[in-house]
């Protein structure tokens, strides 16, 4: 089994580039994968190995007096989700295009798992996804606002359309671990504000902590690695991935016949020619081959 280990933390890292060779040369020692990326803004992640190297990458970051409280979240994959590890240096370690924001000052109200359903079940709130369209796609809170954004750089602009806000009723917002509505919940409360609350730790964690039975949570969780979706528990789910394009393809998808593995989706199809996925087709050939 290998563990995987999910984190961010927002802190000011103004040689943030410094902090690259020592982390991916830790890394690859360990043979952990997956990816890290570095900014001026902190640090974001998600990494796999063996349990005692994935520690080791982590007690390394923590070893940084800036970024001593950041947190994790941990889950198990029989096989190694990742296939190379990479250390990557960014403008923001999760890009909205607004770079004045600074999540280390102002911020949403963090709403523990535990207590997420009673929030959420007021009729003053306001619920809003702040994930992508494809993410949204295969599992959702019961009563969220799909803002149907193709990246995440389109939730601003969204945002300001949205007539149900114009009166700035509270807010609760919620992403995969949680980034997303750092920078989501901080934006509302620049723009004046004042009851915001995103989900503490993520769907990841309110998946983790409350059972099936009272959950709101409905259908599947997607995650940006080879298990492609979890549920309740964090337990592997069903769907797959389509190599061309990256989204989620569930079973009956593969059963359509504009699905072909590593080429095509029905999600996809049209996006591409006959010679993208001609070339794809070799990709897909490639890597069997290697695999075997």
């Amino acid at each position: 089994m290998y563990l995987v280990a999910a984190f961010y933390r927002f802190a000011s890292l103004p040689d943030f580039a410094d902090l690259r060779a020592p982390l991916l040369d830790l890394g690859r020692q360990r043979a952990v994968t997956g990816s890290i990326l570095l900014a001026a803004e902190g640090v974001n992640g998600t990494i796999a190995g063996e349990e005692d190297a994935v520690r080791a990458v982590l007690a390394h970051l923590r070893a940084d007096d800036r970024l001593a409280a950041l947190e994790h979240k941990e889950s198990w994959a029989e096989a190694q989700p990742f296939r190379k590890f990479k250390v990557r240096l960014k403008r923001e370690i999760v890009t909205m295009g607004v770079p004045e924001l600074d999540p280390n000052e102002t911020v949403g109200t963090y709403v523990p798992p535990t207590e997420w359903n009673d929030l959420i079940s007021r009729e003053d709130v306001v619920l809003i996804d702040a994930r992508n369209d494809y993410e949204v796609a295969i599992g959702t809170f019961e009563g969220a606002i799909d803002p149907q954004t193709a990246s995440f750089r389109e939730l601003p602009a969204w945002l300001d359309e949205q007539e149900a806000l114009a009166e700035k009723p509270p807010v609760a917002m919620f992403c995969t671990g949680g980034i997303r509505c750092e920078k989501s919940t901080a934006l509302l409360r620049s723009r004046g504000f004042e009851e915001v609350y995103h989900l503490q730790g993520g769907i990841l964690k309110y998946l983790e902590e409350v059972p099936a039975e009272e959950s709101a949570w409905r259908g599947e969780c997607f995650v940006f690695d080879e298990r492609v979706s979890v549920t309740h528990g964090l337990e592997p789910g069903r769907y797959s991935m389509c190599r061309a394009c990256g989204d989620p393809v569930a079973p009956e998808d593969e059963a359509h016949p504009r699905y072909e593995r590593g080429v095509s989706c029905p999600r996809c199809f049209e996006r591409y020619t006959d010679e993208d996925r001609a070339r794809f087709r070799e990709r897909q050939r490639q890597m069997d081959a290697a695999a075997e």
